[in-house]
């Protein structure tokens, strides 16, 4: 009996190429539970990401669903992936749902979370998810700086994608720096990321805190739809997917 699975993930993202199937290439997040299925179901599976996560980015929570032939029941789907999958990516939930869900297009937001780390004592445990920082920035301006990404807006300065044909339109309507201890974070909620856009913007707030550029030129960065006025792309590790809404 053919089955629509909604499936919730975690995963460690650091020795894998980023969520998407790559010809060739076998280690995506994406490419090795699509071979658990097709083992557990005996023909091929094409699973949906709610995102596609850059190679070295976490998740605490992505979604994604697939359509095929099986009798097992949800916990003995969740009991065969999590036994055969790789120990640095874990399924959650396992959920049978409507054919009409679609783990992308019925997405309504997603939160991200990057985390700096700013300490003279090295993070050992946190080093896979943190970026370390030399000096610490000065967290106000850095606050100051993000008021002016919140809003619609187009985001192409943000994006890294210099060949996107699809509107570069995007919602971010909340942005909360938390300093806690050696970490400082930054959680992005929005209705929808271009590649690379968060990690662009906590680079170029980042260049805020430093006094690189002033929290009143992000609407400068933003109008100019160029890529080169904004700052750095924050290096991957820092990345978090952390909730997916719908």
């Amino acid at each position: 009996m053919k089955r629509n699975v909604r499936m919730v993930l975690r995963y460690d993202g650091t020795r894998y190429l980023g969520w998407a199937r790559q010809p060739g290439k076998d280690m995506t997040i994406q490419g090795k539970i699509e071979a658990v299925l097709e083992k557990m179901t005996g023909s091929p599976v094409q699973l949906i990401g709610a995102g596609r996560t850059d190679a070295g980015v976490h998740a605490r929570a992505q979604v994604c669903n697939a359509i095929f032939d099986t009798e097992l029941s949800e916990e003995e789907i969740l009991s065969h992936m999590n036994r055969y999958l790789p120990e640095d990516i874990g399924v959650v939930s396992v959920k049978f749902v409507s054919d009409r869900f679609h783990s992308r297009y019925n997405a309504s937001g997603k939160t991200y979370r990057y985390t700096f780390w700013i300490d003279t004592a090295k993070p050992v445990f946190e080093r896979k998810y943190v970026t370390i920082l030399e000096k610490k920035p000065d967290t106000e301006a850095i606050r100051r700086a993000s008021q002016f990404l919140l809003g619609e807006h187009d985001f192409k300065s943000f994006c890294t994608n210099s060949h996107m044909k699809k509107s570069t339109v995007r919602t971010v309507d909340s942005i909360r720096i938390e300093e806690k201890g050696s970490a400082i974070r930054m959680y992005f909620h929005g209705n929808g990321f271009l590649q690379n856009m968060v990690r662009v913007m906590a680079g170029t707030l980042l260049e805020a805190g430093y006094g690189r550029i002033r929290p009143e030129d992000i609407p400068l960065i933003l109008e100019a739809r160029d890529r080169s006025k904004a700052g750095p792309t924050a290096p991957p590790q820092g990345l978090m997917l952390m909730k997916v809404d719908y």
